[in-house]
Order: structure tokens, then C-alpha cells, then sequence
């Protein structure tokens, strides 16, 4: 009887799905130093306190009404509900609702591309609940999924600006759930490589006008990659050498062969560790307009001439430049319009979630206001941006018609938004956003419980703490 001829195919290995998988399948909870244990269950507050803040906008409600037509008792909660559907649509509703309001933490180092390293972490929480992971995996996981974002943010340079942040989530999720689930390095290495070929999100999400997907498409990053953990655990086959093939992700997505920097750990630091914490609901490159107008502000529309802003250089790109920044008709364009913060702090004294319903969106006397003011690039503040220690500087200069000059300035000092928020202020801030949906009493136990995440001996017990009754 003839044998088949015994052969063996040499194929081309992809160094960048091999370090993230290398990556993945060691790193452990002992590696990681106290503060990064702490700092993560910072993040996790403070990211599961965006969620209650933004879970009664319309586009978190529809993603809601959409998961509870997929029923899976055996998958994962949508938080702030009893509902359970699968891990990858609980993942998609739980990213889109914590990113709505604009409160979760973001990411800025000199070069970088920046973007929502929180993303990644209500998804890895659904992954996590589904796998009835313990509070020591749960943030090991998160660690992880962090420093997947940050390293690809810190190296992609994004030619042409036509593809979005929320890429380095869908990765960050996929291998993060990859951990929780316990793949093998196989398994993990196929989960990358679907995570990264079919799921390329366009920059369109926020170009333009904005609509409510601006915030939605981090649930969708987020879902993208849970599933993919889910299908490699199924045992699916991802495409071969996803990033460096001939048609992968360096080619045409980076366009640039990336290579990644040291991963933390082993004397390396975590990335999870530069993330900035919001103190305002509004993009982050309005935040320091926002705490330069707050110094000056309240003051009545009426008496005011002039209004100039400073900024850096990428603040004025990115969100004090077009037509539109003047002239805002969704809530998700004024969040990411400087013209739009500073006119409705100075007249409100600061800005809140609520700054940017409809009521505030369509006055007349802010609107009024708002064609009042220049937005100009400043030098001196373009390189503060862009060093390091970071300083997100602003100045804002009110003229009077009785013919007084009003001056605020930001950045710099103890209110920059690089500076490390104590344990106080995320308590505070979760208050703020929860103490209507929960009680006081109600968010000091919530508080307590996350803040011993660690000594957790199963994640599945947060979801039902969070039910908005």
C-alpha cells in the first residue's frame, strides 16, 4: 500500500503577531509592580463611571435595544442592565457607552497618535465575565490590552490620517480576551490575525460633521475583538502574516513595516501608566481651553467683544479649524469644538455632560457667543505640547465692551491634564457621574468593591452592583 509522501511547509513568520503573541501567553499578574495594580483599578472606576454617565444617550440606547433581541444567559451583562447577551455584543454596547460623554481616560506622548486606551477595558470586562475570571486575571487583562493600544499608538503615524484610533482597541481587546480565555500561543496568534485583517475602521468615524457613531465605533473595535478570541478558541484559522504580508496592515494600513517598542515589564515601564485621566466631559484637546475659561468665567454673553484663544498647534488642527467647530449641530461635534467649550464655560463657569443637550446646543445667545471667538496657534505652546513632561497649554483673552481685558491661562501647573489624578478626584468623579443613577450610599459600596478589584474571586459580581433599577 503506497504512503503519502511526508512533507513539511516552511511558511514566513510574522515578527510583530509573534511578539504579541510571545507577549501575551507570559505575562502574568506577579509581574506587575503595585502601582500598576492600583493605577489599572483606577482606570477600571473611572471607565465603568463613564458607562453610568453616558448610559441614557440615544445611541447607547440602541445598541441596548439591539443586544436584547440577542438573548445568551451563558455570555455577558450589558452594564447598567440584567440583560445578558454574547461577550461580543455586550462588549459593543458596553465600549459605546463608555465612550459616549467623553469622560474616559486618553492617551498623548510626543509622537504618538493618541487616541482612548479605555476602550479596550469594558470589553475585556464582558470577555472577563464570560470566562469567570478572577479580579487578578480581569487586571492583568486590562494591563495588557493598555499596553497593546499604547505601543501601536507610539508607532503609527497614520499617513493620510485615514484610519482610527479605535484599530490599536480592536487589538488590544482581541489579545486581552485571548489571555482571559486561556488560548495557546496558536490559538492567540490566529485571534491577532482576526483581529487585525477584516477590521479596519476610516477615520471617518470623526472627520467632518459628527454623528452619534463617533462614540459607537469603540464598541465596534471592541466587539471585533472579542470575537475574534471567541472564533480562535473555536478553533478558526486567521489569514497568514496579517500584518507583515503582502496586502497586511504595515502595507496598507501603517503603510510603514512596524516594529514595536520593548513591552512593558522586565524594567520597562507599562504603558497604563501615561494614560490621562479627563477632569471635564469634552475631547481632550479642548480640556485645557476649558480650564483656562473656567479662571475667567462666569460673564454674561452680552458684555463680551472678543474672545482669543491660544492653543497648540494640534489643538487647532484637530478641533479649533472648520466650519463646523462655529457652527455645531450634534452633541458629538461640540465636545471636539473649542469655539463651542469656552463660549459655554463662560457662561456656565464650567462644563458638564449636560453642557451639550439640546437646550445648551441651540441658544441663541450662546450661539451668538460662540462667532465671537478666534482660535489661534501659539509656539511657544505647540512646544510644550510636544516634550516631555507634556504641558497642554491654552490662554484665553476676553475683551469687554466696556473695554476691560479679561486673561485665563492653563497648563502647566497642577490642573494639566498630565498630572496624576489622586484616588480622591476619581472617587469624586465617579460620584458625579453615578450618584443619580445609584444614591450616595449606593456609589460608596460600588466604590469599595472595585477598589478591592484585585481580591476579587469572580468579575461576574460587578455587573449586577451597576443596575440602574
Amino acid at each position: 500500500m503506497n504512503k503519502p509522501a511526508e512533507f513539511k511547509v516552511e511558511r514566513a513568520v510574522d515578527s510583530l503577531q509573534q511578539q504579541l503573541t510571545d507577549y501575551t501567553c507570559n505575562l502574568r499578574f506577579e509581574d506587575l509592580p503595585p502601582e500598576v495594580v492600583h493605577t489599572t483599578k483606577l482606570r477600571v472606576i473611572d471607565t465603568l463611571g463613564s458607562l453610568i454617565g453616558g448610559f441614557f444617550a440615544e445611541p447607547c440606547r440602541i445598541a441596548r435595544d439591539v443586544a436584547a433581541a440577542m438573548p445568551n444567559p451563558a455570555g455577558a451583562t450589558v452594564i447598567g442592565t440584567r440583560m445578558k447577551t454574547s461577550p461580543e455584543m455586550a462588549a459593543y454596547v458596553n465600549g459605546a457607552t463608555a465612550r459616549y460623554v467623553e469622560m474616559n481616560d486618553i492617551y498623548h506622548w510626543p509622537g504618538a497618535f493618541g487616541g482612548h486606551p479605555s476602550d479596550v477595558l469594558t470589553p475585556i470586562l464582558a470577555a472577563a465575565e464570560h470566562a469567570q475570571a478572577n479580579g487578578r486575571d480581569f487586571i492583568t487583562a486590562v494591563v495588557l490590552g493598555y499596553e497593546v493600544y499604547q505601543r501601536f499608538s507610539d508607532i503609527f503615524k497614520n499617513v493620510g490620517m485615514g484610519f482610527d484610533h479605535t484599530n490599536f482597541a480592536c487589538l488590544g481587546s482581541a489579545l486581552a480576551s485571548a489571555k482571559l480565555f486561556k488560548l495557546s500561543r496558536e490559538q492567540t496568534a490566529h485571534a491577532i490575525s482576526m483581529a487585525a485583517v477584516p477590521n479596519v475602521i476610516l477615520r471617518q468615524v470623526r472627520a467632518d460633521h459628527y454623528s452619534m457613531y463617533k462614540a459607537v465605533a469603540s464598541g465596534h473595535a471592541g466587539r471585533a475583538g472579542v470575537f475574534a478570541a471567541i472564533l480562535a478558541r473555536a478553533g478558526m484559522e486567521g489569514p497568514h502574516l496579517p500584518f507583515e504580508g503582502k496586502a497586511g496592515w504595515c502595507g496598507h494600513v501603517a503603510r510603514d513595516m512596524l516594529k514595536l517598542q520593548a513591552l512593558g515589564g522586565k524594567g520597562v515601564e507599562f504603558r497604563i501608566m501615561q494614560a490621562l485621566v479627563k477632569p471635564r466631559a469634552s475631547c481632550g484637546t479642548t480640556i485645557s481651553s476649558i480650564m483656562a475659561t473656567e479662571k475667567i468665567a462666569p460673564l454674561h454673553a452680552k458684555d463680551v467683544k472678543k474672545i482669543t484663544v491660544e492653543v497648540y498647534q494640534k489643538a487647532k488642527e484637530r478641533v479649533g479649524t472648520g466650519e463646523h467647530r462655529w457652527n455645531p449641530d450634534t452633541r458629538e461635534t461640540a465636545d471636539h469644538s473649542i469655539p463651542y467649550v469656552v463660549a459655554a464655560t463662560l457662561m456656565d463657569g464650567t462644563i458638564t455632560p449636560r453642557s451639550f443637550n439640546d437646550k445648551n446646543l441651540w441658544n441663541p445667545e450662546l450661539r451668538a457667543l460662540i462667532h465671537k471667538i478666534e482660535v489661534v496657534a501659539n509656539d511657544e505652546f505647540t512646544k510644550a505640547y510636544v516634550k516631555v513632561p507634556v504641558e497642554h497649554r491654552t490662554r484665553v483673552t476676553v475683551q469687554t465692551h466696556n473695554g476691560d481685558t479679561l486673561v485665563g491661562e492653563a497648563g502647566g501647573d497642577d490642573d494639566d491634564l498630565n498630572m496624576p489624578k489622586g484616588d480622591d478626584m476619581i472617587n469624586d468623579k465617579f460620584m458625579s457621574l453615578c450618584e443619580d443613577s445609584y444614591g450616595p450610599k449606593q456609589v460608596k459600596r460600588i466604590l469599595a468593591q472595585l477598589w478591592a478589584l484585585d481580591a476579587m474571586p469572580n468579575v461576574a459580581a460587578i455587573p449586577p452592583a451597576l443596575v440602574i433599577a
